[in-house]
């Protein structure tokens, strides 16, 4: 215990300095990890889950048409990854920036930041019975970084420049410049094995479902309509401190419906055992009903401490429409959150305010010291605004303050070259101002009827529709669209992440995430800023700096957010006593266990 103590203590030296090299059971960005290296379970976990059984039934939207989910052409199925790939370390969900060895049970960093060095768990197995190697960990790296995944792992994991087995338990990376973070990313890897894939009838997953080394295998599956996954009763690490209290339900399956309004009807009828509620007037008005009253069904708010992120309209801006500043501001102010939140959400919104929403790294009031220093290194290229006008969204608050949002719409669009004849707007040519809104979920139309009208008074014709998820996948690929609904959600450590959502790089490559089109040599700096800040005060002011050059890109219309999520489910489930602070809906199922008998 007293050893590795100290070897935490040479771990916080590390961050403060960079001069000292160091190996634990554990790692962290920010200071102390929570948890000593003899620690038993996660806090968030309980005891009481140690006998399993039973089965969770969940569902999803769309489908799924191949196994692998690492691999850009079509859709994998729901949780496969959680479920099926054990990872080098395991986030703790009451910390932020902490990983924890699961298959590494030893990681030492080197004192320069520049390589670090994976022992490998004797212990840990894939499912097949095999041992996890090192030259299964180095597949995986090279793998992840190679041509046939999807774009978002090569852009991830960039700066992982090299993988060299040092023996059959231990694997060296080596980093093309220092990066804090960088350590935490690689932790995060999932493992795969080298023979499993290398015989080729994985790697597009059917018929053949991957060899993993998590807590669950493929069971039953139907593609498109449902999957199966079924408990490893061998699973190698059942007593790992990161895995007790975890992964309880002898069976979990997923059940696919055509959108969310089927899909709360089959809830009602009995069909799954929990949802999560997405859509405001749902959780007002649908969850309801004898089933509730009587407690066999049960909603709560959990609430949780997660960085909110930015959802929003977004636009295209490789559309030649949506390619002037001025216009995508213009349509910003033709959005009434205020109406919308109390008319049609029951007033359970708060407005997005900044690309990293509910939490500590948003822009607030003018920038100033190392923010200010780093804003002024693109302040021939950055809007005025960035420096002179804390960020806020548009407020409507009566129809006076809409009304004049309008004009200062209309005014905003003189300015790019457009005129209202014949009630239509148009460019130079006579062309009418023209696009389509595409979403995936039908509810959303009523969002977007308002916003058009409004949208419609300025003389422009908007349509809207909802398509196939698959269809729509598919869509946003290849970037074909005028404007869909995005969210990006974040980490309270944003790092690697921002590349794919923001820089040009990504801007026309196909699969990534930077769905506006965004080329910005700014954005551009500012992501780097972001990805290799030395210590916590150089990322908070990266952060709140690329918040502002994004905001005042006006790229999307800043929906809402909410710091709770709102879960119906079946009285079937006992929950630990704590609940993590950090987390997503189904991190936190994964934590819950059976009031039945195991079959």
């Amino acid at each position: 215990m007293r050893h590795f103590l100290s070897v935490i203590l040479l771990f916080i030296l590390t961050l403060a300095n960079g001069s000292t090299g160091y190996g634990a059971h554990g790692i962290t960005l920010n200071g102390e990890l929570r948890y000593p290296a003899d620690f038993e379970q996660f806090e968030y976990t309980s005891s009481d889950a140690a006998v399993k059984g039973g089965e969770l039934v969940l569902h999803g939207t769309g489908g799924f048409d191949k196994m692998n989910p690492f691999t850009l052409k079509g859709t994998a199925p729901d949780l496969i990854e959680m479920l099926l790939f054990d990872s080098l370390g395991v986030a703790s969900l009451d910390e932020t920036s902490a990983e924890y060895g699961l298959i590494a049970q030893d990681i030492e960093v080197a004192e320069d930041g520049l390589s670090m060095v994976y022992t490998i768990n004797p212990k840990a197995r894939f499912s097949d019975g095999s041992p996890v190697t090192a030259e299964d960990v180095k597949f995986s790296f090279d793998t992840l970084k190679g041509p046939e995944v999807h774009p978002f792992y090569p852009y991830y994991y960039r700066d992982i420049k090299e993988i060299l087995v040092l023996d059959e338990m231990r694997v060296q990376l080596s980093f093309s410049q220092p990066n804090r973070e960088l350590p935490m990313i690689a932790t995060q890897v999932p493992v795969m094995s080298r023979a499993g894939y290398e015989d080729g009838e994985s790697r597009d997953g059917f018929p053949k479902a991957p060899i993993g080394s998590g807590p669950y295998v493929v069971g039953k599956v139907k593609p498109n309509k449902s999957i199966t996954y079924t408990r490893n009763p061998d699973y190698w690490a059942k007593d790992h401190p990161t895995r007790k209290g975890m992964f309880n339900f002898d069976k979990i399956t997923i059940e696919y419906y055509k959108d969310s309004v089927v899909a709360v009807e089959a809830f009602k009828a009995g069909e799954f055992d929990i949802l999560s509620v997405y859509i405001a007037k749902q959780w007002a008005r649908d969850m309801d009903g004898p089933a509730f009253s009587s407690g066999r069904l049960k909603k709560d708010l959990f609430p949780h401490g997660n960085n909110a992120g930015m959802q929003g309209f977004l636009m295209n801006s490789r559309r030649e429409l949506f390619s002037d500043r001025k216009v995508r501001r213009a349509i910003g102010l033709a959005f009434d959150f205020e109406w919308t939140n109390e008319a049609l959400f029951y007033g359970q919104y708060t407005r997005a305010d900044s690309f990293f929403s509910n939490s500590y790294l948003a822009a607030r009031q003018l920038p100033e010291g190392l923010e200010l220093e780093y804003l002024n290194e693109y302040r021939d290229t950055l809007p005025a605004e960035v420096f002179s006008t804390p960020p806020a969204p548009p407020a409507a608050r009566d129809w006076r303050e809409l009304r004049d949002n309008l004009q200062q719409a209309q005014e905003l669009l003189k300015e790019a070259g457009y005129v209202v004849k014949d009630q239509k707007l148009v460019d130079s040519q006579g062309k009418q101002f023209e696009f389509e809104i595409l979403l995936v979920q039908p509810t959303f139309q009523r969002v977007m009827a308002p916003f058009v009208r409004n949208l419609e008074k300025l003389g422009m014709k908007v349509q809207y529709r909802a398509i196939d998820m698959t269809l729509y996948s598919s869509r946003l690929k290849k970037f074909d669209f005028d404007m869909i609904v995005m969210s990006y959600g974040q980490s309270m450590s944003p790092g690697n992440e921002q590349r794919n959502f923001w820089h040009s790089e990504a801007a026309d490559k196909e699969g990534s995430r930077n769905y506006a089109g965004i080329r910005s040599p700014a954005i551009d700096g500012l992501v780097d800023k972001v990805i290799y800040a030395r210590n916590q005060e150089q990322l908070t002011a990266a952060c709140k700096a690329l918040d502002r050059a994004l905001w005042y890109g006006y790229y999307l219309v800043p929906n809402w957010y909410m710091s709770g999520y709102r879960i119906a489910y079946r009285d079937k489930f006992f929950m630990p006593e704590v609940l993590p602070k950090y987390y997503s809906p189904s991190a936190l199922f994964m934590t819950w266990w059976s009031r039945e008998k195991a079959e």
